[in-house]
């Protein structure tokens, strides 16, 4: 099924555009989400939701199949499994941000394939519950990632960046003694260094990439599981309306039935 969700944020499309594809940054926006590790251009973690007493985790990973700076849009594919191997779910998510004014205006399209339990509910709840949660998700990001504080913090650390990058390029020698540094670091992770000492290239290269693609553990708190009833409403109660119908006709069948006796 496809979804189409929009949602406007309150700063320009480039800063928007630089904390939406940061996949870390936004994680613990996301209701009921928790990004667990990193490895190279993939995300893992985990997504718990619960309808009513009963409660399922998604596990899985997402990886961008394309990030297009110039023209502001993403596209995301991700997948999970439920734990207990009682459904799946797939979606590939394309973000598309345009300026609106001082803000950025968002459109998301996931083209979403669910099994098991939740499929029960059907596109019409879907839908309902992810324009929720994505209004949830954007009333997080308001508040924390793009507060004026947090904005500010990062232009410190990327001014901080430039800095360090500009002084690097202006002290030639420093800078070679870096690159020979993280040469031998390289050699010594794949034994790149021949018996006569001489550092074979090819070698280095797959060190570096080798290190890029090292998993990284995220320190995130556990998730508190998105509740499909609670955010569902009236969709949800009107299907069940009947259900309870049948049960209140079942109840007093049985009480007659055992006053006759």
């Amino acid at each position: 099924m496809e979804l189409t969700n929009t949602f406007d944020v309150s700063v320009p499309v480039d800063t928007a555009w630089a904390v939406l594809t940061d996949v870390e940054r936004i994680a613990p926006c996301l209701p009921g989400a928790q990004l667990q590790e990193i490895e190279g251009d993939e995300y893992r973690g985990i997504v718990k939701v619960k309808v009513g007493p009963i409660t399922a985790q998604y596990k899985g990973k997402a990886t961008f199949i394309e990030k297009d700076d110039v023209n502001h849009k993403a596209v995301l594919d991700a997948s999970g499994r439920d734990t207990r191997g009682q459904g799946n779910a797939s979606a590939t998510i394309t973000a598309q941000l345009e300026p609106s004014g001082d803000g950025t205006h968002v459109t998301v399209t996931t083209d979403l394939t669910v099994t098991g339990k939740v499929a029960q509910f059907g596109r019409g709840v879907l839908a309902d519950v992810s324009a929720k949660l994505l209004g949830q998700f954007v009333d997080n990001l308001e508040q924390t990632v793009l507060t004026d504080d947090a904005l500010a913090a990062a232009e410190v650390v990327t001014e901080a960046e430039a800095v360090v990058a500009e002084a690097a390029e202006a002290d030639a020698v420093e800078e070679i003694v870096e690159a020979v540094e993280e040469a031998v670091e390289a050699v010594e992770l794949v034994g790149a260094e021949d018996e006569q000492g001489i550092v074979d290239p090819e070698a280095v290269v797959a060190a570096e990439i080798k290190v890029e693609q090292a998993v990284r553990k995220i320190d995130m708190p556990e998730p508190e599981a998105i509740d499909l009833l609670e955010h569902a409403g009236s969709p949800v109660l009107k299907r069940a309306v009947p259900v309870v119908g049948v049960i209140v006709a079942v109840l007093v069948l049985w009480r007659l039935l055992r006053r006759r006796k």
